[in-house]
């Protein structure tokens, strides 16, 4: 019988230490556990080149440019950005250029992933920076993503030939 008393008491002592909310002894040992978040950049990949095709003087040429991705790893709980887009004048190495504002700037499509919403405002570009996209209500990290269309207006007065311009897009 006392070793049947013996085997409840030690039961009765496992469960109470096994309770929660126990609180612990004077001698316990115990722990502070600290950690960082690290936070990453806000960056921006774009197209290196792009190809609009060909067309006669008086014709508008346009064509997708490819996909434009802002990637935000700085994980703030108020993230917001905006995308700014300026285009040079038009040049084809000869007497004549094309203008900047002959040429607009459709966004499209913007696709998300985590927690932001992000606008895209249609421009008629020119060699100032105008906001294209707009990221707000962002929590943590996020991306977004549009393949934005550029549409020349070709003058009527316009030479032929091969013409360039750059296009500078960049996020802050």
């Amino acid at each position: 019988m006392r070793a049947r008393s013996l085997s409840l008491a030690a039961s009765a002592a496992a469960l109470v230490l096994l309770q929660p909310g126990l609180a612990a002894a004077a001698d316990d040992p115990s722990t502070t556990v600290t950690y960082t978040v690290t936070s990453g950049a806000l960056t921006m990949s774009a197209p290196v080149s792009a190809a609009l095709g060909s067309g006669a003087p008086g014709t508008t040429i346009s064509a997708p440019i490819g996909p434009v991705t802002v990637t935000d790893n700085r994980a703030l709980l108020s993230a917001s950005w905006s995308v700014t887009a300026a285009e040079t004048d038009f040049t084809s190495g000869g007497p004549t250029t094309i203008p900047a504002t002959d040429a607009t700037y459709t966004v499209g499509t913007v696709t998300t992933t985590g927690t932001i919403t992000a606008t895209g405002t249609d421009v008629t570009l020119s060699n100032s920076a105008q906001i294209v996209v707009t990221g707000s209500a962002g929590v943590g990290d996020n991306t977004a993503t549009w393949n934005p269309t550029i549409a020349v207006s070709v003058p009527a007065s316009a030479v032929g030939g091969a013409y360039t311009g750059t296009l500078t897009q960049s996020v802050a």
